[in-house]
């Protein structure tokens, strides 16, 4: 089969991130072995090879919005079902967190694409307690998104604990933002996009949002809640200043570059609330495909060959992306 690997992160010219040919792999007890038929290009991709998340496996195979085929079966699913690879791969089950409901901050939790070997290659394997049934009524490409972007904007939303018919901000309008404002929307939500890019903002207004203006405008209104898609710490205060009394702000980004110093009467006082989103449990996955099923989702996506997953990359760095990039083997 055809693989990516990262060898060596780092920023372009530094790092080595190689397309190899190698044998498919073994799925172990408990796993099942997936062709994969698509697999979505999330910025978590982008910052473990650059490096701005360390380490965890080298030559780690990068990619964790998996659609695939089973070929190999396990417990819960026979060969030939189509199935949902995700960002959570496993956790310990036993501690405090597992316990209660909050696997996402298990210290034992483990992930796709980053400790175990994800989507970027013709095969795949994940533990069949952590593989998802998929929705009808939508395409292989139109499903891989959903599986990260989709859910983890699906808990940022919940984080950021909108009222209903709550007023919302969005700021950055990529793979997620563009799927949690459809929730938003559908839930009865006025929602204001702050984007840099012209083709966001234009996207923004034909899915329904209020207004789109740019990153750094203020929203015609005060907000009771905002998420943070952009990984840009420095839009944290104008988010949290553009915030109503008792508003919420959710970062959604596994990623953040430092935020400016707060100023506690402008952007805190007046019980304003600062969140972040870490990771996702299996129930936020069964809850937002459940969604995902009841309410079609407009799923923007950009093709890319397997070959093309480094220029995808690139484009996905650059702000070149329009939706979600997605490779098709």
């Amino acid at each position: 089969m055809r693989v990516w690997r990262v060898d060596r992160p780092g920023l372009p010219g530094t790092r080595k991130f190689e397309l190899r040919t190698e044998a498919v792999p073994t799925p172990r007890d408990g796993e099942v072995l997936v062709r994969v038929r698509a697999c979505g290009v999330c910025r978590t991709d982008l910052h473990v090879l650059e490096g701005d998340l360390p380490v965890h496996r080298r030559g780690v195979v990068p990619g964790h919005e998996v659609v695939g085929e089973v070929v190999r079966a396990a417990a819960g699913f026979a060969e030939g079902d189509r199935v949902g690879v995700a960002w959570l791969r496993g956790t310990c089950g036993r501690c405090r967190y597992c316990r209660s409901g909050a696997e996402n901050l298990c210290s034992g939790s483990t992930y796709t694409g980053w400790d175990a070997d994800g989507g970027y290659a013709d095969y795949t394997t994940v533990p069949a307690a952590y593989a998802h049934r998929l929705p009808d009524g939508y395409s292989d490409a139109e499903l891989a998104p959903l599986l990260c972007a989709g859910i983890i904007g699906f808990r940022a939303l919940r984080r950021a604990s909108l009222p209903a018919q709550g007023r919302l901000g969005i700021y950055g309008f990529g793979a997620s933002a563009h799927l949690a404002a459809q929730v938003a929307l559908a839930e009865g939500a006025t929602v204001h996009v702050l984007t840099r890019s012209a083709e966001a903002r234009r996207l923004a207004l034909e899915l329904g949002a209020a207004s789109a203006g740019d990153a750094a405008d203020e929203p015609p209104e005060p907000l009771d809640a905002a998420i943070l898609f952009a990984p840009a710490g420095e839009l944290v205060l104008p988010a949290l200043a553009a915030l109503d009394r008792g508003g919420t702000l959710a970062i959604a980004g596994i990623h953040l570059t430092g935020i400016p110093p707060l100023d506690y009467q402008r952007h805190l006082f007046q019980e304003r609330q600062l969140r972040s989103v870490t990771a996702n449990t299996r129930e936020d996955a069964r809850d937002f495909l459940a969604f995902a099923a009841g309410h079609h989702l407009h799923v923007v996506t950009s093709p890319y060959a397997l070959a093309d997953a480094d220029r995808a990359l690139a484009d996905l760095a650059a702000d070149r992306v329009h939706g979600a990039a997605v490779l098709r083997p």
